[in-house]
């Protein structure tokens, strides 16, 4: 029996019945759906919950402009991607000139491709480069380390022995610096010896009127406008 995707399949076309038809070919492959009007709308799926690929009609993508263009980018370089083009109820795999490969048929991108892909929520900030000092609180105890990067949603901090942490756990977050206690969860642990910084992944809880100001100044951006997006 083949493999099918644990989340749904984001959908996105611009014309409605183009948006039937792919969701009557999953549906009729035994995968469910979100359909989405716009890359925007997929976009603002992506950010709050799992999927597990994208299937989109490719005259939507040649026609996407402005924002629509980078989110469409975006988007087709985060998840496994189908680009197709209907016919009647037939649905034929098409690639573009310069594009990532993508699979040569539905079949091999829903039962191999999707399910072999660990699925994540987009992230909705832009990281930045900031090297900042910080003291993880956990567990009753105070360790020292310094992020990576830092983003108005969380940040990377550098840890020689992450595995002490907890995936989904609170912790709070000291930055002696800017004298900030920000309440923070592990979203995800990066292991020692992988030829990457070792550290975790952390998620602030909210930030106050003072701390987003500072933050403002650090990242030197508007959080109202700092997506994380891609541009080619």
């Amino acid at each position: 029996m083949p493999v099918v995707p644990l989340h749904p399949i984001l959908v996105v076309s611009y014309v409605d019945e183009t948006r039937a038809a792919l969701t009557s070919i999953l549906s009729g492959s035994g995968v469910s759906s979100a359909v989405c009007t716009s890359f925007c709308e997929a976009e603002n799926l992506a950010i709050r919950g799992l999927y597990s690929g994208l299937l989109v009609d490719l005259p939507s993508i040649i026609k996407s402009k402005g924002e629509e263009k980078i989110v469409a980018y975006t988007l087709t370089n985060f998840f496994p991607t189908l680009r197709v083009r209907t016919i009647g109820s037939m649905l034929v795999p098409m690639a573009m000139p310069g594009s990532a490969k993508q699979d040569k048929s539905l079949g091999d991108f829903l039962n191999v491709t999707c399910p072999s892909n660990t699925p994540r929520k987009l992230r909705l900030f832009r990281r930045h480069p900031v090297y900042i000092s910080t003291l993880i609180h956990y567990d009753g105890a105070e360790y020292r380390g310094f992020t990576l990067n830092l983003s108005w949603g969380g940040a990377f901090i550098v840890d020689l022995i992450p595995e002490k942490f907890a995936h989904e756990t609170d912790v709070t977050i000291s930055i002696p610096e800017l004298g900030f206690n920000l309440a923070a969860s592990i979203r995800w642990i990066k292991s020692w010896g992988n030829r990457h910084a070792p550290g975790v992944g952390i998620s602030f809880n909210k930030l106050s009127d003072r701390e987003e100001s500072t933050f403002s100044i650090i990242l030197k951006s508007s959080k109202e406008f700092d997506r994380d997006r891609l541009t080619a």
